[in-house]
């Protein structure tokens, strides 16, 4: 089925998507018509929309066999980065909205987070395992900025002395260094940073709003300088597009500072599909057919394999190519150390004012 026709009467100014398809829950569709009125031009313009929610908990636990961490935290639902292949996407469709443009311009953000932390931390059942944030939306997206929620959620992590895993394209992490690094030398922290491509005409078209590759490799140099654990993820390898760069961005990850690297290959579930074969046509056309070829030969035959083992890595000749490309370039680089894990036994209340201390 075709991606209805982008909005002519709309302006996009650096959005991955350009389509605001209907979720699949939806029981619509949508398509722009001329209603007669002449819009002025300023009005034109697609802006970002933030709404905030209070969350009753912010922890989601996963059972996952693909995953390290059994579970997440997530401070903002949709992400201003607007990757134009993020499996994030179809989330938004459990709030009626798009996973097209809406994902990218119609945010929630939530600015209690860090207290209704703060209350499922000092729950007596609670047992400490080492938290992921960042696995679905981007927790460093421009609106943190504003918000701050990352900055927050980090000060309570670091107060109760609980393990984290950070996953981010923002550089804005940097501001956070003061925390993570305090954190990084009690081995409470580990940041992954993504880095799909090193073509800034690619990167641009890619993922529009998040930070160049040059300014992701200089936030790894910058976290690494802070001795913090960085990981380097080549995270989606595209076929065709960015499978050519693997042994270079691991190359400039290390020339950074990074300890350790991973790579998942291109994942289209459910409305991503269309999103990303609609990406393709509007911006590598005469590459669209070899990209989704390739893929498809990874993905028995279909767009996404959802299967347990086969999501992150597909299968077949192609796919055991690029892990053994990956796995020879990640030893000559000494990224294939194995790190020791989050240290969990720190875990404990932060001392209330005017309470006894520890002797100990």
């Amino acid at each position: 089925m075709p991606l209805p026709s982008p909005d002519p009467f709309l302006r996009l100014r650096a959005r991955g998507s350009a389509t605001n398809m209907s979720g699949r829950f939806e029981p619509y569709g949508r398509a722009a018509a001329d209603d007669g009125w002449d819009i002025p031009e300023d009005e034109r313009l697609l802006r970002t929309e933030v709404s905030e929610e209070q969350p009753r908990s912010v922890l989601n636990y996963v059972a996952s066999p693909d995953l390290p961490f059994d579970r997440t935290l997530n401070p903002y639902r949709g992400c201003e980065h607007g990757c134009c292949y993020c499996f994030a996407r179809p989330t938004h469709a459990y709030l009626g909205l798009s996973p097209g443009l809406d994902f990218e311009t119609r945010l929630v953000a939530r600015p209690m987070a860090p207290q209704v932390l703060t209350r499922e931390l000092a729950r007596k059942s609670y047992r400490p395992r080492p938290l992921a944030i960042g696995t679905n939306t981007d927790p460093y997206q421009p609106i943190e900025a504003r918000y701050r929620i990352m900055r927050g959620l980090l000060q309570v992590l670091s107060d109760w002395n609980h393990p984290v895993a950070i996953v981010t394209k923002g550089a804005m992490i940097e501001r956070d260094i003061d925390i993570l690094s305090d954190m990084a030398r009690r081995n409470l922290v580990r940041v992954g940073v993504s880095v799909t491509t090193l073509d800034p005409a690619l990167c641009r078209a890619l993922e529009p709003r998040a930070p160049a590759p040059a300014r992701r490799l200089a936030t790894i140099r910058a976290l690494a300088g802070a001795g913090i654990p960085v990981r380097a993820m080549v995270a989606p390898v595209i076929p065709v597009l960015t499978e050519p760069e693997i042994e270079a961005i691991l190359t400039a990850a290390a020339e950074a500072g990074a300890c350790a690297a991973s790579w998942i290959l291109l994942r289209l579930p459910l409305e991503v599909a269309p999103l990303f074969r609609d990406w393709l046509a509007r911006h590598a056309p005469l590459k669209a057919a070899h990209v989704m070829a390739r893929l498809r030969q990874m993905r028995g035959g279909a767009d996404y394999d959802a299967e347990w083992g086969q999501r992150m890595r597909g299968g077949g000749v192609h796919a055991d190519l690029i892990a053994r490309r990956f796995t020879l370039a990640v030893r000559r680089l000494r990224l294939d150390g194995a790190a020791a894990p989050l240290d969990c036994t720190r875990f404990a209340p932060p001392p209330r004012p005017g309470g006894q201390l520890s002797l100990f």
